[in-house]
């Protein structure tokens, strides 16, 4: 089947995510700017979360452009990335609204971890479907930034145990590491273009 349904979905799945989150931005009752100061960590915790979703929508739409069609276990898959990745605004407001206080930052390395390990699901199915030896095989090959990704969420689920503030620094690593857009992927796409 062809993959456009799916990019749709998965696309105003993302963008009801990031909506439901912005609700949590409250509005202060009072004029004065020290109003703001109470919203800090509501605001950190949305802006950490935002780029984590936007991380997860950049990294899908690159690796399903490699995609020419799917199937059913493709599209599990897909939904169960969403499924956790729609957990996201809660645990988000739970951390903000507790000041990164230790169980709220726990679970939320705990969903982080998750939507990394579903990532890896969906990437390899893709794969399979596709084969060894298609363009997305070769641009992901091994996966070690995302293996090393999953292994830093348990690091950092750990940590947030003992200390909240250090487990938020590991999930903050984690996002700097896929700021840009898999390179391996892009790299692919690129030589795709100039070919055809």
């Amino acid at each position: 089947m062809k993959k456009g349904r799916l990019e749709a979905f998965s696309d105003g799945v993302l963008a009801i995510i990031i909506t439901i989150m912005v609700l949590e931005l409250k509005v202060p009752h009072t004029a004065d700017l020290g109003a703001l100061v109470h919203l800090l960590p509501v605001f950190f915790s949305y802006l950490l979360s935002f780029v984590y979703v936007g991380i997860y929508w950049n990294n899908h739409h690159h690796m399903i452009y490699l995609v020419e069609r799917i199937n059913g276990a493709v599209l599990w898959a897909n939904h169960n990335l969403l499924f956790w990745l729609s957990l996201i605004p809660f645990v988000t407001a739970w951390i903000g609204e507790n000041s990164f206080s230790k169980w709220p930052v726990f679970c939320y390395g705990c969903i982080l971890l998750i939507c990394g390990i579903s990532y890896y699901i969906l990437a390899r199915t893709l794969v399979k479907h596709t084969g060894e030896n298609s363009a997305l095989a070769v641009a992901i090959g091994k996966d070690y930034k995302g293996i090393l990704s999953i292994i830093l969420y348990t690091i950092g689920i750990t940590v947030s145990y003992f200390n909240a503030v250090g487990g938020m620094v590991v999930y903050v690593l984690v996002a700097l590491i896929w700021l840009v857009p898999d390179k391996r992927i892009e790299r692919r796409l690129t030589h795709s273009e100039t070919k055809g």
